[in-house]
């Protein structure tokens, strides 16, 4: 409905998303139904659109789904992801590849075919319908506080092809580019690395409550131990300081992109 009220209007993906305030691969995702469409847009679209109620219509089983989206996490996966979308601040460190919730939805699908045991498709889409979801934290309004420090091998690691990596590095210029946003590169030339143990993610939640949380091997760990948190945050701090400024940062995927 959405898409062919779009089109009535005389719209492209990327008009109307500046019009609601997303970008248009957001925009896609919704109208093909991965990733769930939020009331607000739906409140604007039906304005902008000229929708006579159609799209209001439709916003208490929108914010009923938002409810049950929670149960498409594994099991494993869904005290993090709880906690991730209520958090305050959210700072991640990746050395293999772009994290979730910067990942475009081409991506994200081809990081779920090739894991191993092989996953169904029905998983797999389960599972790319629930990342893109999740990124609907980088457009909420107040927004949390986002940092991300990415090794430079993770630009450099082509998942998918040339084609989908590309679209993902031009995907990270449009993030790196928003205001909650600050992400930062981790040079190849550095001779310095302080978190050479993997990646890691911190999180800012009730009361300013500091936690983190690794996954190696789909063997998840909540850090709530207030020593194990401050070492991270350390290691942190140092990544952040011997990164790219982020201007610096978007230059370099910039041209990392323009040589694909």
């Amino acid at each position: 409905m959405l898409k062919r009220l779009r089109e009535r209007a005389g719209l492209t993906q990327k008009e109307f998303g500046v019009m609601v305030g997303y970008g248009p691969d957001a925009i896609s995702a919704m109208e093909r139904g991965v990733r769930i469409t939020r009331p607000e847009l739906l409140e604007k679209a039906d304005e902008i659109l000229d929708a006579g109620g159609l799209l209001k219509d439709a916003i208490p089983e929108i914010e009923e789904a938002m409810k049950k989206a929670r149960t498409r996490h594994p099991e494993w996966y869904r005290g993090y992801a709880d906690l991730e979308e209520s958090a305050k601040s959210l700072h991640i460190y990746s050395n293999q590849l772009v994290p979730g919730l910067l990942q475009t939805e081409l991506y994200a699908r081809a990081v779920f075919q090739q894991w191993r045991p092989l996953l169904s498709v029905e998983t797999i889409e389960k599972r790319v319908a629930d990342r893109m979801s999740r990124q609907q934290l980088l457009e909420n309004w107040p927004s949390p506080t986002f940092s991300f420090v990415l090794d430079e091998s993770v630009l450099l690691r082509p998942i998918g092809g040339r084609p989908m990596h590309k679209e993902q590095l031009q995907h990270l210029l449009y993030v790196g580019n928003l205001r909650p946003v600050e992400l930062q590169v981790m040079p190849m030339d550095r001779e310095e690395q302080p978190s050479m143990d993997g990646p890691f993610n911190l999180l800012t939640v009730r009361k300013g409550e500091q936690v983190a949380y690794v996954e190696i091997h789909t063997y998840p760990r909540l850090i709530t131990d207030a020593e194990e948190v401050r070492v991270l945050s350390e290691r942190y701090g140092l990544l952040r300081a011997q990164a790219l400024r982020p201007s610096e940062s978007l230059d370099l995927i910039d041209r990392l992109r323009g040589k694909l």
